[in-house]
């Protein structure tokens, strides 16, 4: 790793750390989108038409509990990102954001049904528990990340539009399931290269004889375009399925 690739930026989309920057940061900007767009097909799976005043408030409730809320805590745990932004702040940010995603929750289940309390419950309690890592890690890992961060907000988003949960939004839950497990699997590797690796040493040799060194782009280059596609794919395909039922 060359003296410029050890100023490696902890993830792609993070900005350099320092004032309002670091905000933009850890709001996984990408990430957040990816998992936001999971809401919207849900609804739109499991309605012939979207209300936006049940959509709305649902895509606002997940952006307060998941986009900051929950990276919040994460960074909270360990600062990952590395941002400058001070313990009080973020545990500020974290209250204050899953209260406001509670709050909206609470409405709903009064104005809407009683039955989504329980995914306001649970969707609390995953986003406190999986970022900080309770009882020894037991609700961090792949599985429980593709279940928290991709089911999850599928099954919401249909319940909260539809008041049911059908068959096709369980196959969508899987979908949800599946992508996000593929997200989870790549960047994995490259969290490892960009936060944990202090250098990188090799060569690849090729069958002609010909030879390129390994470097950080090595490693994390095809991942990181992966992501990237598919995080843009998937706002794609939900504002497609919005648009469908809505126009």
């Amino acid at each position: 790793m060359t003296a410029g690739e050890s100023r490696v930026r902890p993830a792609f989309y993070a900005l350099d750390a320092g004032g309002w920057r670091d905000y933009v940061s850890l709001l996984h900007p990408p990430y957040t989108a990816w998992h936001l767009a999971y809401v919207a097909v849900g609804a739109a799976v499991a309605s012939p038409t979207i209300a936006p005043g049940r959509l709305l408030p649902t895509l606002a409730a997940f952006f307060l509990a998941v986009g900051i809320a929950a990276h919040a805590l994460d960074e909270l745990n360990g600062r990952p990102l590395r941002t400058r932004i001070s313990a009080r702040t973020l545990a500020w940010l974290a209250g204050g954001s899953l209260g406001g995603a509670v709050a909206i929750g609470v409405y709903g289940a009064l104005a809407v049904s009683a039955w989504i309390a329980l995914f306001v419950v649970a969707g609390a309690v995953v986003a406190v528990a999986y970022n900080l890592e309770l009882l020894g890690g037991t609700f961090h890992g792949d599985v429980q990340f593709a279940l928290a961060w991709g089911s999850f907000p599928v099954l919401t988003g249909a319940f909260a539009s539809a008041e049911r949960i059908s068959i096709a939004v369980v196959l969508a839950a899987g979908f949800a399931f599946l992508t996000t497990l593929a997200q989870r699997r790549l960047s994995t590797q490259v969290r490892h290269v960009r936060r944990r690796v202090a250098s990188v040493a090799g060569v690849l040799e090729h069958r002609d004889g010909a030879s390129e060194p390994i470097t950080t782009a090595t490693l994390i280059e095809a991942e990181e375009r992966a992501l990237r596609l598919l995080a843009a794919s998937h706002v794609v395909l939900a504002t497609a399925l919005v648009i469908m039922r809505t126009v």
